[in-house]
């Protein structure tokens, strides 16, 4: 008969894989994908470099795996935005702010998520989220098309184009010890994304 895990032992491992993902994403966040390797994450958690093993296939099994969970908190953050109070307008400058704000506060993380170079599992997943961050936007630009507060477009072509910028303008506050105005890089970055829809001054 094969054996079977206990409950108690299924929680066990559950509770070590959950330490060890949060171990690894601040890795990331404080050194970048290039440098957490499996001994270093296997450092900061605490276990044995062949430990890590027991709950990853690989180190692209972590990493794709540190990368998902990250991504799509922030994707759960955004599309609670898009969807909240006011107009398409409103609701797409806003989501640009909380997305940008939340960048800004942790420069290291977002770096990773963005535009940090990465190995071919994690380069995948931040297209795969990329195409997810552009149909929250093409939905409310979408809406906002429908309700005449922005001008005829193709909303997917216009989501893409943001999407973009939004990457690009942050890669170098993300990257830089310079310091920077947040609140002025906010009021910049929400008015390029109004004028890329199209939205009434």
């Amino acid at each position: 008969m094969a054996y079977r895990k206990t409950p108690a032992e299924a929680r066990r491992l559950e509770a070590a894989r959950e330490h060890l993902v949060v171990r690894a994403t601040e890795v990331v966040a404080e050194a970048g994908w290039a440098q957490a390797s499996v001994t270093a994450v296997a450092d900061a958690a605490g276990i044995a470099a062949g430990s890590v093993y027991q709950h990853f296939s690989s180190k692209s099994a972590l990493a794709v795996e540190v990368f998902r969970r990250a991504a799509q908190r922030e994707v759960e953050v955004l599309a609670e935005v898009l969807a909240g109070d006011g107009d398409a307008a409103e609701r797409l400058r806003r989501g640009v702010e909380v997305f940008t704000r939340r960048a800004l506060e942790n420069p290291g993380l977002a770096h990773a998520l963005l535009a940090a170079p990465a190995e071919p599992a994690v380069g995948a997943e931040r297209l795969a989220f990329r195409r997810r961050y552009r149909a929250l936007f093409a939905a409310v630009i979408d809406e906002g098309i429908t309700a005449d507060l922005l001008p005829a477009q193709d909303p997917e072509t216009t989501a893409a184009a943001l999407t973009g910028a939004i990457g690009e303008v942050l890669v170098y506050p993300l990257t830089t010890s310079a310091a920077h105005d947040t609140d002025l890089l906010v009021a910049r970055l929400t008015a390029v994304a109004l004028r890329c829809a199209g939205a009434a001054p």
